[in-house]
């Protein structure tokens, strides 16, 4: 079974996104609250509905729930442009898009504390997830509504349709 790379080394940032040092995936997910940078991309179609991710039950964090399209960390020595290219190539298999940076904003769960850099992009093409997911597909803004709070999504996916202004009729 496929598992994280918990000594993937991460870079450590202030809160500008300044880096400040490193530490390897498992030091920054243990709980240490190393604020750390990843990339997200929110993939709209024409309808305005949003594609979202289904995360493989091997994930360390939030194992099998749905997320944003894309979400990963941003490698040592990488830009966030250079990361989000990575990161959309890898997860969906989309090579031609132009994103809109909307929003960052700092995440902190339990175990983590993580500086995230949230786009958006609107993609008309068939999308083919990649065996780094369990399933992905176009959620319709209302199915999206009527299941928040249920468990069904990642909390981080949650706090930011409303940060990011994802779903306008969503109080912030």
């Amino acid at each position: 079974m496929p598992s994280d790379n918990n000594q993937e080394m991460f870079p450590i940032v202030d809160e500008q996104g300044n880096i400040t040092g490193a530490a390897t995936r498992g030091e920054c997910h243990s709980g240490s609250k190393l604020l750390h940078p990843v990339v997200h991309l929110h993939v709209f179609n024409a309808q305005g509905d949003i594609y979202l991710q289904k995360r493989p039950e091997w994930k360390d964090i939030q194992p099998g729930k749905w997320d944003t399209a894309v979400g990963g960390h941003i490698d040592l020595g990488e830009s966030v442009e250079i990361a989000l290219k990575r990161e959309v190539r890898e997860e969906l298999g989309i090579t031609d898009f132009t994103p809109e940076l909307l929003t960052s904003y700092v995440f902190e769960s339990s175990r983590e504390k993580e500086l995230v850099f949230v786009h958006k992009t609107v993609y008309e093409e068939e999308i083919h997830p990649s065996d780094e997911l369990d399933d992905g597909r176009f959620w319709k803004i209302e199915e999206i509504k009527e299941n928040l709070g249920k468990g069904i999504f990642t909390p981080n996916f949650e706090e930011e349709l409303k940060k990011a202004s994802l779903i306008p009729s969503l109080p912030k």
